[in-house]
């Protein structure tokens, strides 16, 4: 009688060799990373991670490499690369100058995870750090907890020595919200109206008149890494979806959904629409954790399950 083999167990015995790049930020599709034992230093990310440089030399993805390769620890080194992005207000979609919610406030999103600890921690609707992605790390350092959030999170942030700054808009994505509130109030209410429809025209708008980047509309950065050791670790942050309702999550702090790491196979990160990651997010019947078995797009199609796309990507 053959032996059955799980989703988990085919990937860690017939995963490809590597690491696939890092798709086309436009694509909204996930990063992936498959791990081997002898491993090669990677990092990958989504697109803003090769671009913005907040007036500095290197990018989030040559800081990250950089750090680790120096002998840094994955995780440090891949949150010192987002960082890098969270700080850039040139970046409308991630930490400060991030488009803010229907109410003018930039809400900030991440998670974290280090595969070799098997640990993690996230923040959600994070108000006044321009650097969520640290105040996840100290959530994952500091408590048993995986997730704080709202004004909890903040209070924590601060307690931890982190400054609370009174609004994180620049003038570029306060004056972005301004336009968006005059075209809509908000367009995620659900009515016979359809006001989502609304909202779609009115980005599709600003995005011709070149006001958001086509690219980063629904924001977020993921950024992975893999040492030559084979520890692998993520990262994942975000300024969320445009206009959205005050209180507004989607994927990115959410493990197995924005992000998972597992330190014998690889990594996995989630930009896009993130209701239309979780949506899709079901159980596993094989008897794994639960798994997404599709990732969002932003027009609200889905593409295969970050392992079968890693795989194929990883097998061309």
């Amino acid at each position: 009688m053959s032996r059955k083999v799980n989703r988990r167990q085919l990937l860690a015995l017939g995963g490809a060799a590597g690491i696939t790049s890092a798709l086309p930020a436009a694509s909204a599709a996930p990063t992936i990373l498959l791990r081997r034992s002898a491993a090669k230093p990677v990092v990958i990310a989504s697109g803003n991670g090769h671009q913005f440089k907040n007036g500095g030399e290197q990018t989030c993805v040559e800081r990250a490499f950089a750090r680790m390769t120096e002998g840094a620890d994955v995780l440090d080194a891949l949150i010192e690369g987002v960082n890098i992005v969270e700080l850039d207000p040139a970046d409308a979609s991630v930490g400060y100058g991030g488009l803010p919610n229907a109410d003018g406030v930039v809400q900030l999103d991440a998670s974290c995870m280090h595969g070799p600890k098997r640990r993690a921690g996230a923040v959600a609707c994070l108000e006044g750090v321009r650097t969520p992605s640290l105040v996840a790390k100290a959530v994952m350092e500091q408590t048993d907890h995986h997730l704080l959030v709202g004004d909890d999170a903040q209070t924590f942030a601060r307690n931890m020595g982190f400054s609370i700054e009174p609004d994180l808009n620049t003038e570029r994505s306060r004056g972005l919200w301004r336009g968006g509130k005059r075209g809509t109030d908000p367009p995620h209410y659900l009515d016979p109206a359809t006001p989502a429809e609304a909202g779609r025209r009115l980005a599709q708008q600003m995005v011709a008149e070149g006001k958001i980047d086509a690219d980063h509309y629904y924001g977020t950065i993921n950024c992975d890494g893999v040492n030559a050791k084979g520890e692998v670790c993520g990262v994942t942050t975000t300024s969320g979806l445009a206009w959205k309702i005050p209180g507004r999550v989607g994927d990115s702090p959410i493990l197995g959904a924005g992000l998972y790491v597992d330190g014998d196979i690889g990594a996995a990160g989630s930009t896009g629409r993130g209701e239309a990651n979780l949506f899709g997010l079901v159980p596993d019947c094989g008897g794994d954790a639960p798994r997404p078995v599709t990732q969002g797009r932003r027009d609200g199609g889905v593409l295969p399950h970050p392992a079968e796309h890693g795989r194929e990507a990883a097998s061309e």
